[in-house]
């Protein structure tokens, strides 16, 4: 099994036209995924490679029946994107895009929820499950399937943890890239709850970074409600405090947003927490 998406989930891309949308679509579809058509306004008609552009969502669900969307729009106009998957009947929306505007983040995000949508990002790597599909612009050769889930607020760091995984014998059931906005549709214990219900997932990873709280909250989750084993790893320990670190939300700006106090939280709750990602691999191996 997995989690959100697998080999039976009808991909169409928002802004395959583009260049980003196109290139990734091919890798995508070299990979296997079902992507079913795209959505460029006005170019309905023309094809890129042999998938069906239209010109909105709602005809290329009614054509296609799509139920999954993956988004590479320019930031002012992707929110606006998001809900108009979301008023097609799509059910779950992938966002690449970084930069979107909080405000309108706020919006999506509160739309998507009203309307029972699974929305994964912004400024997210986003999903696969390997051996199965990959919506998302993530190096699929690291990839192996396995049994251990990975949840990440960082592309990169997941890539890293993901290689060491593989190389070690680990193959992932559904690695997921949340995100690292301050506002995203999807958070840590979204997933835990997913993973934990996941019978062919067995241990998860969860890749945080400073800012915010939901690390904090993820841990309070792991300890009251997860069976499996949990390994943490919690980046940007040397961060300088009021500087932004890459992700939007990676910025310490009060009381329980550094590294350190995450890290002590998740040991306070009984979850492992690796000091390097390196370590991981490791320390699962005790577990199993």
């Amino acid at each position: 099994m997995s989690i959100f998406v697998n080999k039976n989930s009808k991909v169409i891309v928002q802004g395959i036209t583009g260049r980003d949308g196109s290139f990734h679509t091919k890798k995508m579809l070299e990979y296997g995924t079902n992507i079913v058509g795209g959505v460029t306004p006005f170019k309905g008609g023309q094809k890129v490679g042999d998938v069906p552009v239209f010109s909105t969502v709602s005809d290329a669900v009614k054509k296609t029946k799509a139920d999954t969307s993956i988004l590479y729009i320019p930031p002012k106009f992707a929110a606006d994107a998001i809900m108009e998957a979301i008023d097609a009947g799509i059910k779950t929306v992938v966002t690449i895009t970084e930069g979107i505007p909080f405000q309108d983040m706020i919006t999506a995000v509160n739309y998507a929820k009203k309307n029972s949508v699974r929305l994964i990002g912004p400024n997210c790597p986003g999903i696969i499950t390997p051996g199965e599909t990959k919506i998302g612009i993530m190096p699929a050769k690291i990839f192996k399937k396995g049994k251990i889930g990975v949840i990440s607020r960082s592309g990169t760091l997941t890539y890293e943890v993901v290689y060491n995984l593989t190389t070690n014998g680990l193959g992932q059931s559904t690695a997921i890239g949340i995100g690292g906005d301050p506002f995203i549709g999807t958070k840590f214990i979204d997933c835990l709850e997913e993973f934990e219900n996941d019978e062919d997932t067995e241990g998860v990873v969860l890749i945080g970074e400073i800012g915010g709280n939901d690390e904090q909250v993820a841990a309070e989750y792991i300890e009251k409600n997860m069976s499996k084993p949990v390994v943490a790893f919690i980046a940007g320990k040397t961060a300088p405090k009021g500087k932004r670190m890459g992700h939007a939300g990676a910025i310490i700006s009060g009381s329980g947003n550094t590294a350190s106090e995450k890290i002590e939280k998740f040991k306070s709750c009984g979850v492992d927490v690796a000091e390097l990602p390196i370590d991981i691999a490791d320390i699962f191996k005790g577990k199993f």
